[in-house]
């Protein structure tokens, strides 16, 4: 059994907070070069250029890229072999988004009601996903979430008879509604199965997925190739300019369900399509 001090944990999220909304993760910004290499339409490509000096910029002066720094959503994989000491997970987690967001001078954007609306005036809570795996070590991954694309985001609960062709219709409908709100070009996390609020989970779990790394199953792994295409002949492309980049990758995650069900959701990511991590 190994003891890890939550104290650590706090640590490594207030730093990974401002690394994840300085720098720009070098697969997707692979992903912006090879998207502008490939643009045939001026005005798209001067957009996509724009954007990568933007990050360029923010990594080099150490400010944020995009002016919503996003809710934190925290991953937390805890080894079953790990005890962890010195508090509870939560609120080591919570201290690490309050001291990364205020000591980063980043956006506070999380109201405590929904109704209500009153600021924390931290960034806290965060969004937290725990999971127990198997080893002794914790592996911790921040993405921080902007809500212009985050509102691009949808759920349906379709019937079995849907099928595939169901489930790709719905994605395409999702980012052709989205247009250029969600300051595409977009990464596009799909969850497929499981229940509601599983479905939604695989969806924005998915985005923690290096754009350059396919699905481990040659099936979903050909849908993403098709969707990818699909999406990006809608036309929408880079602010909404037109062109043949609306997304830079699409990213499937499946999980079993019911016979009597079809779960689909879709979690639209911006071109700002950040994380950052660290195994502890």
């Amino acid at each position: 059994m190994r003891e890890v001090d939550v104290g650590a944990i706090a640590d490594t999220v207030a730093r990974l907070c401002v690394e994840a909304n300085r720098r720009l993760p070098p697969d997707v910004a692979a992903a912006m070069r090879r998207a502008r290499a490939a643009e045939p339409w001026p005005p798209a490509a001067g957009v996509l250029g724009d954007m990568l000096r933007n990050a360029g910029a923010a990594d080099e002066m150490a400010l944020p890229i995009c002016q919503d720094t996003g809710m934190a959503c925290v991953y937390v994989d805890v080894g079953q072999e790990v005890h962890l000491v010195g508090g509870a997970l939560e609120a080591a987690v919570n201290d690490g988004v309050r001291r990364g967001y205020t000591g980063g001078y980043l956006r506070k954007s999380v109201v405590a009601d929904p109704l209500r609306r009153t600021n924390t005036g931290d960034n806290t809570p965060a969004a937290l996903t725990v999971r127990l795996v198997p080893g002794d070590a914790v592996d911790v991954t921040v993405m921080p979430k902007g809500f212009g694309s985050e509102n691009m985001s949808r759920l349906a609960m379709l019937t079995p008879a849907d099928g595939q062709a169901g489930v790709e219709d719905f994605v395409l409908e999702t980012v052709r509604l989205a247009g250029g709100n969600p300051c595409p070009p977009v990464v596009v996390g799909v969850g497929v199965g499981g229940s509601f609020d599983k479905v939604a989970a695989l969806a924005k779990r998915a985005l923690l997925r290096p754009l350059d790394v396919p699905h481990q199953d040659p099936f979903y792994a050909g849908m993403e190739v098709a969707l990818l295409a699909n999406i990006n002949a809608l036309g929408t492309g880079p602010a909404g300019t037109g062109g043949q980049t609306t997304a830079l990758a699409v990213l499937v995650e499946a999980a079993p369900t019911h016979i009597a069900g079809l779960p689909v959701a879709v979690c639209i990511s911006c071109h700002v399509t950040r994380r950052a991590g660290a195994v502890l």
